[in-house]
């Protein structure tokens, strides 16, 4: 037996509860893993009070992430008592997640822990800090360097935004924050940022081409915010979509691609190959504080499903993680 929060649909609702649950019960996988830590992310949060469509196989445990020990393992790669990491792969939506005692998984979706990386730094990490290192990575590949100017990161109080503004800091980037939440600017700050934007700035109808501002940016929100940020990058910058929580539309021209050469790439972590996430994975272990995992914010998988709420209504930052 082995507990876990479970995610039932019932008349179109979602209940969430936790339960005891027999492992006989996992979705399949030929790794068994004992769960060390989770994460509690935006879309966990959207699944467990049920206001985004999430879920796609009921019932769920979810949970997109988690890092722990395995237990039994059909895999070559993998052995009783190897630490490992999942992110993506469709986990907590289609198959049973993180927010539980026991997971179970392919032994292809899962990595080697870093060298030196402790499960709850990697869930401190977690999906959205693993994001923020491809948004990065993506950067770097399309040339963007610290000498051609500022570096916008947009939903910074979030987990990818913050881990965003602490990984390009450390890079050597000017980075200029933008966030709905004022109340968390000192904080923002104090990760590296330089200046802090409101959204409301942003979050308006673009014109075709506006004063260039950014040498690029790692964009979580979307929406008009992204269609504005595109009419304002630099000559040659490159813009990297990574989130929707400003809307799924995009709105804009050809003019930035077309007059100042400006790059949109969208960052995929949930299929991502194994090879790209150990070096992003062991590049993230090198890049943050030794102490990151002490500033994420801590709950017990009882305090879940309110944590859920209070994350969807704003009185949460950064970067939270759940043990069992």
């Amino acid at each position: 037996m082995f507990k876990a929060l479970l995610l039932e649909e019932s008349g179109k609702e979602t209940h969430a509860s936790l339960k005891r649950l027999n492992e006989n019960q996992l979705t399949a996988g030929d790794v068994l893993v004992k769960v060390d830590y989770s994460t509690l992310n935006y879309k966990d949060a959207m699944a467990i009070t049920g206001k985004g469509k999430i879920v796609r196989q009921w019932p769920m445990v979810p949970g997109i992430d988690y890092a722990g020990t395995v237990l039994a393992s059909d895999h070559p790669d993998h052995r009783i008592g190897d630490e490992v990491i999942l992110t993506g792969w469709g986990v907590g939506e289609q198959h049973w997640g993180g927010l539980a005692e026991k997971a179970c998984a392919k032994g292809d979706w899962l990595i080697p822990m870093p060298v030196g990386m402790s499960a709850k730094r990697a869930m401190a990490i977690g999906t959205a800090g693993f994001t923020a290192m491809l948004g990065l990575m993506a950067l770097e590949r399309a040339g963007v360097k610290p000498d051609q100017g500022p570096v916008l990161v947009t939903g910074a109080s979030g987990g990818v935004g913050s881990v965003a503004i602490r990984l390009l800091a450390k890079a050597g980037f000017e980075v200029h924050a933008e966030t709905s939440r004022m109340q968390h600017k000192e904080w923002l700050l104090s990760l590296g940022a330089s200046q802090i934007i409101d959204r409301t700035e942003l979050d308006k109808e673009p014109a075709a081409l506006e004063s260039q501002r950014w040498a690029g940016a790692i964009d979580a929100v979307g929406g008009r915010t992204l269609a504005r940020i595109l009419s304002q990058t630099k000559m040659n910058g490159a813009v990297i979509a990574c989130g929707l929580a400003g809307g799924v539309a995009l709105n804009t021209t050809v003019m930035p691609f077309i007059l100042r050469g400006v790059q949109l790439q969208g960052i995929d972590s949930v299929y991502i190959s194994k090879e790209k996430r150990i070096e992003a994975w062991q590049r993230l272990q090198k890049s943050l504080p030794l102490n990151f995992e002490d500033q994420a914010q801590e709950f017990t998988l009882e305090q879940s499903i309110q944590a859920a709420q209070d994350l969807l209504a704003g009185k949460l930052k950064g970067r939270i993680v759940i043990q069992p």
